[in-house]
Parts: structure tokens; sequence; C-alpha cells
């Protein structure tokens, strides 16, 4: 896209250096091809799949980064608000350096995610609202309580640390020409186009966000923020109405495309990933099979990768959407 509003937030030395504080645990998830995904799609599709982590998203890459530096300075508590993934990564993360993690969710938010975090040993606080009111929430707890607050996405360590994933994609890169990143807040796409755009610039960086929640599309394709006043989807995890400034314009810089796709097409990617992949998805994760779907003579004999980027969902929810009750018995 080239360099619009000034220089790009993110260091690609700094994301090299970022991996040596992130627990090994998190790093080289599995890339590898699934032969079985071709013959629905049309395409080839390799899977980075970022469930495989005792958080099962990708968040913790940056929250490895954020609870490091708090180490560092002697900080003992640190706030985050969340849809239910940051919460957990922070919670994880936390816990292993003795910071006490407070996480401030949407009581609608999917209840696996919050048991989680609870289990996790995290403070949890609930607010009657959607995430937008639980990241005001969360700011005036940080206020008060004089401690750090993360903001996905705002915060440079959580796209840098997903940055991470990128330079993992980097050193394959010859084989694929397009990667379909999730698109909500904006970290996990920054973080990896700015990453290939560096490192593979051939690759074709296309970020994919459910018509239910646009936002941040609308504000990319328009170059300027857009917000929207509700959300309407089920991937909880990428439902933002307020795009950060800041994120949009490092976004600007390093996306090719984004597309908005359909719930319907959502669901159907999330049925793929689970037939053909053996793979538990939650909503935001089957994005990229979605965009597939919706627009296949754009991917037509291509190779892309597809950032399978979390697989915390409610399991009554996942079973009605892919239809579990209903698959014929062997």
């Amino acid at each position: 896209m080239g360099g619009h509003g000034g220089a790009s937030r993110l260091d690609t030395a700094r994301i090299r250096a970022a991996r040596r504080a992130i627990n090994p645990i998190l790093l080289n998830t599995p890339l590898y091809r699934c032969q079985a995904l071709t013959p629905g799609l049309g395409c080839t599709v390799s899977i980075k799949l970022e469930t495989a982590n005792p958080v099962r998203s990708f968040k913790a890459r940056g929250t490895e980064l954020v609870t490091t530096g708090l180490a560092g300075t002697g900080s003992t508590a640190v706030v985050c608000a969340s849809a239910g993934n940051l919460g957990q990564a922070l919670a994880w993360s936390g816990r292993a350096r003795g910071l006490e993690v407070t996480v401030v969710a949407s009581r609608f938010a999917p209840a696996a995610k919050l048991d989680r975090i609870r289990a996790l040993g995290a403070r949890l606080e609930l607010v009657d609202g959607d995430f937008d009111l639980a990241r005001q929430r969360a700011a005036a707890l940080a206020r008060h309580d004089g401690i750090r607050l993360v903001e996905d996405s705002l915060d440079l360590e959580t796209c840098e640390g997903a940055a991470t994933i990128g330079l993992e994609l980097a050193d394959t890169a010859p084989s694929f020409d397009a990667v379909l990143i999730a698109l909500g807040g904006g970290a996990l796409a920054t973080g990896v186009g700015h990453v290939l755009k560096a490192l593979a610039p051939h690759v074709e960086v296309i970020c994919v966000q459910p018509l239910g929640a646009p936002a941040m599309t609308r504000s990319w394709q328009q170059r300027r923020v857009v917000t929207t006043a509700s959300t309407d989807t089920i991937a909880d995890g990428v439902a933002g109405r307020h795009p950060i400034p800041a994120v949009l314009n490092d976004l600007l810089q390093v996306a090719d495309d984004a597309v908005l796709v359909q719930e319907t097409s959502i669901i159907a990617g999330m049925r793929m990933l689970l037939h053909h992949a053996g793979l538990i998805a939650e909503p935001s994760a089957a994005l990229g099979i979605a965009a597939i779907l919706e627009d296949r003579d754009r991917f037509a004999g291509r190779h892309v990768v597809t950032i399978v980027c979390g697989s915390n969902v409610d399991m009554a929810a996942y079973h009605r959407w892919v239809g579990g009750a209903h698959v014929p018995r062997r």
C-alpha cells in the first residue's frame, strides 16, 4: 500500500528480538499443506495452526512480551479488557511471572472463555455490555489502581508478538503467494503483514472480517477511522466497533486487501476445518476459509496460507453451528 500517514510503529529487528522473550512452547507452531481442503476450495491451502498451545490462541505471543516487560520493571499487577482470548493469554503469561491479573469482559462473552480465565487464576470482572464497554471499565480500573492497562492492538507488544508468526511464515514464503488473516482490532494483521512485506513482499496480505463487524475493513477502504454503532456476528474475537487510528495507519501500509464475509460462510469454514482438517476452530479462525469460499475464482490454482488463530469456543454453540448433532453415526 505504501507509507500512508507516516512510519509504521512496528520494527522487524525488535520483532526478531521478541522471539527470545516468548515461551518457546508458543513458537514454531505447525504449518502444513492440508490436501484434504483442496477439492472443496479449488486451491492449495496451508494451515498455520495457532491453537496448539496452552491458551489455544495466538494471543499469548503478545502477552509474553507485555508480562516480561512488566516483571522487569517490578510491576505486580496488570489489567485488560477481553472478548476472551487476550484475557486467557494474559492470565497464563502473568501467572508465570507472579503478576496479579484482572480481566474485564462482557457477561455475554462465551462461558468457556470466561471459565478458563478464572481457572488460570485471574480476577474476572463482568460488565453488562459489549467489548467496548469492557474496554472503558478496564481503563478506569487501571487509572484508579495505577496499574498497567493492556490494550490489544494499541499496545505494540500485542502486534509485535503476533508478528513473530510472520517470521515463521517468511521462512517458507516462496511456496505460497497469499496469506489470509483474521481482522479485528488489527494486531494479527498488522504484525504478520509488516513482517511479510519486509521479508516476503511477493505475498499478498488479505485481511478478512465479518460483514456483521466491518469497522476496521470500512476504515481501511476509506483510509480513515469508521466506527459502527453495533456488531452482529458469531465471530466474537473480531467484533470491535472503534478502530484505533495508529493501528489503522499500520494496516494501511501492509494490507493489500480487506474483505468482508457472511456468517453462513464462516460456519461453512468451521465445518470444513472440522471435517477435512480435524480442527476445532472458533469463528474468527475460520474467516480465511470463508473468504476462499466466497471468492473461489480469485484463489483458483493458488497456494494460500490461512492462520487458524484460535479454538476457544463454547462447545454447545459450536455444535449448533457446525451441526454436530446431525453428523451421521458410523
